[in-house]
This record gives structure tokens, sequence and C-alpha cells, in this order.
């Protein structure tokens, strides 16, 4: 897995998305597949409406589910992983801007 905690992700393009009863449906107009997302799946999902650093998303995360921060990390990067690999999101080292290989656009 690459290291994601100092990187920022953003969304890749082309997908549509909707919150239905605290879960996340998101079609990929380019790969014309569904996804869905569970709760706190939503919740990252939420927060990377903006490029945002992945460690700002673990500090939310943090303060508003209880979890340890070993697993949280863990957690974190396991399911932005999975992201990448669908092309739903986009890793961007924070001084240099996308990755070659890690875009999902």
């Amino acid at each position: 897995m690459t290291d994601i905690f100092s990187k920022t992700v953003r969304k890749s393009h082309n997908l549509l998305s909707q919150e239905i009863n605290g879960e996340t449906v998101i079609l990929d107009l380019n790969g014309e597949q569904y996804f869905g997302l569970g709760e706190v799946g939503t919740r990252l999902w939420q927060l990377i409406e903006t490029e945002i650093p992945i460690e700002s998303v673990c500090t939310t995360i943090l303060g508003e589910f209880e979890v340890e921060i070993e697993q949280l990390k863990i957690d974190i990067e396991q399911h932005f992983q999975e992201l990448l690999d669908a092309g739903l999101v986009v890793l961007s080292d924070t001084r240099t801007g996308p990755q070659p290989g890690l875009s999902g656009d």
C-alpha cells in the first residue's frame, strides 16, 4: 500500500453520489459501476468534498467516533486504498500535486 498519510485526497471526476438513509451510493460514470458506503465511509466521503490532507481526515474522524488512533489509521488506509483502486479518489503529494500512477482520473 501507498503511504497515504503524507498525501491529500479528493474525489475523482465523473462521479455521481447520493446519500440515502446515512449511507452513500456512488456511480462511476466512466466505468458505469455502483459503489456503496456505510456510515463511516459516508462521513469520509463528506470530508473529501474538497481536497484535504488525509491526516486532517484522521483528526476529524478521531473526534467524531470512538476509535483508537492505531485502528483508525489502519481502517483509513484500507478504505482510501480501496477507493483509489476503484478509481473513486485521487491522491496528491501535499507539495507537488497529483502523483503519476496514483490518479483515479
